[in-house]
């Protein structure tokens, strides 16, 4: 018998539990109802258990997702320093396909890539189900040739769900794309010839800097920083001395950083973009992955003249082997659907509208929820390991949403030889200096946190980060 209040007593309890170990940074905490059935006890009982936790800094309610234990550590941004360029683009090409071959091993545990492994992350038997349906009532799917710009049903779909961007959009304005990937290259193509100059963050995704080779174009880096995106000062300054002819950003859900971009500098983005004329090709795969639930407004939802492109696919949310993708390119659409009939003429029309019967009866947005939720407590978990199992100095981002984490490593660490070292023995990482035209970013590196934690992956992990220890002694 105690005389603690039984709310006090709870408290005690679950105080020894996290100290202990036994729940985890990251982990979610029985909800309400469920926790009054384990301990006999009212809701207002455990209402003030939880709010006395987070009161003491342990626990944080997430809207619409319930209370989550909260990590003890913590990591300072990274400093994202300019360092001297390291490489030329030809030889940072070559470093991106030596990681990419090292992803497609199914033997080796892979910290690195930015779309889950795995039907447990997809709604893989309700698209079986729809396509077999529709294969039975529209035969046809598999035998008329499909033409640009898609399925009028599933953009039409993906225009209604453009309004919780703050885009107002019609089918017409869309041209659905053989993933993302597609949809970046024809607006560079529609925007830019070969000579012509881009400007980029940095770090940036690192698949556009071969895109951006093979289509004979320049790269001008622009400083990004880590909690709040693109320096527009920076970007202005491009702009005023008119050394740019297109810019690529990932204003929502930065990959790799994780960050988003306040709505203030979103609006100012658009508003440059529209002064200066030059297209923004605005790329935002991970969007729908933000973790406050709604998606934030696109750049795109400020743009006057159609100087905005929007690019995004539901590779990252739904369906990577779908490679599904559209594009919304303002005032080159007429370009775009040109180059898109020449390249690839269209995507399959069965995987077309099995997407859109998905999103036309619904269970999209109840699926991102539980997604987000289960990215948000891995990454809290990650963070946690990496605050814990990394050497002193190691600095980490703290994402908007998604799965990917920006650490950077003490100065002496070079991540080249950390992804060697970790390859050795079956682990692979993305060096930062794939993230860079220049192969900037050397002591950095991109972890990733979308694939079950499990003894094995927490193994990978904190060996990476005894490797990176080692080095930096």
């Amino acid at each position: 018998m105690s005389d603690e209040p039984l709310y006090q007593q709870l408290v005690n309890e679950w105080i020894t539990l996290i100290q202990t170990g036994v729940v985890q940074p990251g982990e979610r905490l029985p909800s309400v109802r469920k926790a009054c059935e384990m301990h006999k006890v009212s809701p207002s009982t455990i209402l003030m258990t939880y709010r006395t936790l987070e009161d003491r800094g342990l626990i944080e309610a997430r809207p619409q997702s319930g209370f989550y234990v909260k990590s003890a550590a913590t990591l300072p941004l990274p400093r994202m320093r300019r360092q001297s360029a390291a490489h030329h683009t030809g030889e940072v090409v070559d470093q991106i396909e030596a990681v990419m071959t090292a992803q497609t091993r199914a033997d080796y545990i892979d910290l690195s890539l930015a779309s889950p492994r795995g039907s447990d992350f997809y709604p893989t038997t309700r698209f079986k189900h729809i396509m077999g349906r529709l294969l039975r009532q529209h035969p046809e799917l598999t035998t008329d040739y499909p033409f640009p710009p898609g399925s009028e049903r599933l953009r039409r779909q993906i225009a209604q769900r453009a309004v919780s961007w703050g885009c107002v959009l019609a089918a017409e304005d869309l041209v659905i794309t053989n993933g993302c990937t597609e949809a970046l290259q024809l607006a560079l193509r529609a925007c830019c010839k070969p000579g012509d100059t881009v400007g980029l963050e940095s770090p940036t995704y690192f698949a556009l800097l071969p895109t951006l080779k093979n289509l004979g174009l320049s790269v001008i880096e622009i400083p990004t920083h880590p909690a709040n995106g693109l320096s527009l000062d920076a970007l202005e300054l491009l702009l005023s001395e008119k050394r740019l002819n297109a810019i690529v950003a990932m204003p929502t859900v930065h990959n790799p950083l994780g960050c988003t971009m306040p709505a203030e500098a979103k609006q100012r983005l658009a508003a440059l973009v529209n002064e200066y004329q030059v297209p923004l090709i605005e790329d935002v795969p991970h969007a729908d992955l933000h973790y406050d639930g709604a998606t934030p407004d696109a750049v795109k939802a400020y743009d006057r003249d159609g100087w905005v492109l929007l690019c995004s696919s539901y590779s990252k949310t739904l369906a990577p082997g779908f490679r599904i993708g559209w594009i919304a390119p303002g005032r080159f659409l007429r370009e775009v659907t040109r180059l898109k009939f020449a390249s690839s003429l269209a995507q399959p029309r069965l995987l077309e509208e099995t997407l859109a019967e998905y999103l036309e009866t619904g269970g999209y947005d109840h699926h991102l929820r539980l997604i987000r939720r289960h990215f948000m407590s891995q990454m809290e978990r990650l963070r946690g390991t990496v605050a814990s199992c990394f050497p002193a100095q190691t600095r980490a981002t703290s994402p908007s949403g998604g799965c990917l984490l920006w650490v950077e490593l003490p100065s002496g660490v070079d991540t080249m030889e950390l992804f060697q070292a970790a390859l050795a023995e079956r682990i692979t990482v993305a060096p930062g200096a794939l993230y860079s035209a220049k192969g900037r970013y050397r002591n950095c590196v991109r972890l990733s946190c979308c694939y079950p934690w499990n003894p094995a992956y927490e193994r990978a992990l904190r060996r990476v980060g005894e490797l990176a220890g080692e080095m930096a002694d």
